[in-house]
């Protein structure tokens, strides 16, 4: 469905006048010529005049701008906010094209793995900006205020611990178990960060590996396979994986072979070896970009989420038209 209705606006638009428009190459050799509204990670959204497409990357072979769309797009990018931009929050990007040993990607993404500690346990997490806003299970800091975060920072050659107490809780999802911290301390420096992958694009049967901190033993790495991607557990579906998982693990990351996060560890089977599980990388992307309305309300501990809203019916008669 997605082929054709895309094929009918690029033979459309093929007839047209394309001229400082940005175009889009299929991998059906099909060509959209239009302005581009937004870039995303796993989809571009394009104007092509009496409508909107939105074309998954997986489909895009080529694109190229026009010289005054180059033009406005730097110009927005100069003024959008660095740090609260949904499209900034995270980064998408593969990490490294060809896959690599588990050694190598250790000592580049160590740096960016956390380990989250409140008065009641501990946990892992992983950051995914320079500006400290991390990723960790929402059980992990369930019914806590004073959250601290251990960054274990790279310098010549070695690890060393720096623990930032300033943590802010941005937002959280009970029933998806994620939460989204931000580190806040004054004296914090550019952090190291990780890249989000496609769970999807994973086959039953790809390595990948874990690194947390189980029991408290930071910077722990378990190394295993994909068991399976769609293992349903209490009405969500989750990645089975051979990697090691322990209490302590939770909220940390899950890495495939070209150091990007396809997975946040969550849980194993209590009688079983080898029978770990992670939340799936799109729920992550979902709960990021829809944060707004897992908000954290700092003014209102009694409730800890801060819903928008319902539109009334004037503003939804308005939007009908």
């Amino acid at each position: 469905m997605f082929n054709r209705v895309i094929l009918l606006g690029a033979l459309t638009l093929a007839e047209l006048s394309a001229v400082g428009a940005d175009v889009l190459q299929l991998k059906d050799q099909a060509v959209i010529n239009g302005r581009i509204l937004v870039e995303k990670p796993d989809q571009v959204a394009v104007d092509i005049g009496y409508t909107v497409l939105v074309v998954p990357r997986n489909q895009i072979v080529a694109i190229t701008r026009s010289d005054a769309a180059k033009s406005g797009k730097d110009e927005a990018e100069a003024a959008a906010p660095s740090t609260e931009t949904k499209s900034a929050l995270f980064h998408g990007a593969a990490a490294y094209k060809q896959e690599r040993s588990v050694r190598e990607l250790v000592k580049v993404f160590g740096e960016s793995v956390v380990q989250v500690r409140t008065p009641g346990g501990l946990g892992s997490g992983f950051i995914l900006n320079e500006e400290g806003y991390l990723i960790t299970n929402f059980h992990v800091i369930e019914s806590e205020t004073q959250i601290s975060v251990e960054v274990y920072h790279q310098k010549d050659g070695q690890f060393e611990r720096k623990t930032y107490k300033e943590v802010r809780i941005v937002a959280m999802n009970k029933f998806a178990d994620l939460a989204l911290l931000r580190i806040e301390d004054k004296d914090a420096p550019k952090f190291s960060y990780v890249a989000l992958g496609d769970s999807d694009a994973m086959a039953v049967g790809d390595r990948v590996f874990a690194i947390g901190s189980p029991l408290g033993l930071e910077r722990t790495v378990t190394e295993g396979i994909l068991s399976t991607k769609t293992r349903q557990l209490q009405g969500e579906l989750y990645l089975q994986t051979t990697a090691q998982i322990n209490p302590g693990n939770s909220g940390g990351p899950l890495f495939n072979l070209r150091g990007e996060v396809v997975g946040v560890t969550n849980m194993k089977m209590t009688f079983g070896e080898g029978l770990g599980f992670a939340i799936p990388v799109e729920a992550v992307k979902f709960f990021l970009g829809h944060r707004d309305a897992f908000a954290y309300d700092n003014d209102n501990p009694s409730s800890p989420y801060r819903y928008l809203e319902p539109p009334s019916r004037v503003n939804k008669a308005v939007a009908e038209k």
